[in-house]
């Protein structure tokens, strides 16, 4: 039987991908909560050291074994520090100086990264019809990005600042989904793997905090502490590891399509709790990344092969994930 690629559309990644997004599309306000009172690097660290916790007891549970290699150590502490550490400082900060909504909308440009730097260094194969659907979305992006930018109430210069804040953290987040596609990722338990890399990335996060702000400061509200249990637990421990499984079935170029949907769930959420009002641009704009999505992702349909007076089908072998 001759198998084919799963792909965003197979029941077994579409669920996960789904499941994500929509956890991910409501991080947004989540995440303006923890700005204020305590500096962002320490509302970052609480956040991973919450979720370094739950992946090591989801592994035990699991009764795998906790330590690994030096290599694949090595291998966590830079996925760490590009995931945990440096993405979400940087997005963070990227919240101090624009609004959450311009933040979420410039990180639908992960799928751009994630494309080239998967064909680089994966050697993902790349058809048209995806790369079509891909420019197509990043029109749409365009203009939420331009609706957005129109109505910043900050100046000029906080907004150019907010906006190469969250392009570092959009680099930094490419380089750690690349790095889950590589066979030496697909080798290790994806458990235990992230449990270590989140260790690591709430240990950088927590130095550099200490350096640059000083001892951690808590805000022991219900809003924030309930923040910081649903940003670690949830946002964090149950997405990441069904995020970074998508990667491996399909690459970090399909699998960056959460970050296109992500917006618009966002301002779907910010609709119902924080009145937000949409604009012409920003309906259009979703809805040509939706077009986007659509030519990108729809199975080209099968040709029967013909053999004398039998027609032939191709048998699908069921999707797996690794």
């Amino acid at each position: 039987m001759s198998g084919e690629q799963p792909t965003l559309l197979s029941p077994r990644v579409l669920l996960p991908f789904a499941l994500v997004t929509l956890i991910w599309g409501s991080t947004w306000i989540v995440i303006k909560g923890q700005l204020g009172v305590v500096p962002p690097s320490w509302s970052v660290t609480y956040r991973f050291a919450v979720a370094a916790i739950a992946m090591f007891v989801f592994a035990a549970m699991r009764r795998e074994p906790i330590w690994i290699g030096p290599r694949a150590m090595a291998f966590a502490a830079v996925l760490g520090a590009a995931q945990f550490a440096l993405n979400f400082n940087f997005v963070y900060r990227a919240e101090q100086h624009i609004a959450s909504g311009l933040v979420a909308v410039l990180f639908a440009l992960l799928i751009v990264p994630n494309t080239l730097l998967g064909r680089a260094f994966l050697k993902t194969p790349l058809e048209g019809r995806f790369l079509a659907g891909a420019g197509i979305a990043i029109v749409g992006v365009g203009l939420m990005i331009l609706h957005e930018y129109r109505a910043a109430t900050v100046g000029a210069g906080e907004v150019l600042l907010g906006t190469a804040l969250t392009l570092a953290g959009v680099m930094s987040a490419s380089t750690a989904n690349v790095m889950q596609g590589t066979a030496f990722a697909r080798a290790q338990s994806m458990v235990v793997m992230i449990a270590w890399a989140m260790l690591f990335g709430a240990l950088a996060d927590g130095s550099y905090a200490w350096i640059t702000t000083g001892p951690p400061v808590i805000e022991s509200t219900p809003v924030y502490l309930g923040g910081v249990l649903y940003l670690g637990i949830i946002a964090s421990a149950v997405t990441f590891p069904l995020y970074f499984n998508v990667i491996r079935a399909v690459g970090p170029g399909q699998a960056a399509w959460s970050s296109v949907l992500i917006p618009i769930i966002a301002m779907g959420f910010s609709t119902v709790f924080e009145n937000y009002h949409w604009a012409a641009l920003s309906i259009t704009g979703g809805i040509v990344a939706l077009i986007g999505l659509v030519i990108a992702v729809a199975k080209r349909p099968e040709r029967p092969s013909v053999s004398g007076n039998t027609v032939s089908m191709p048998v699908q072998q069921e999707d797996r994930l690794p």
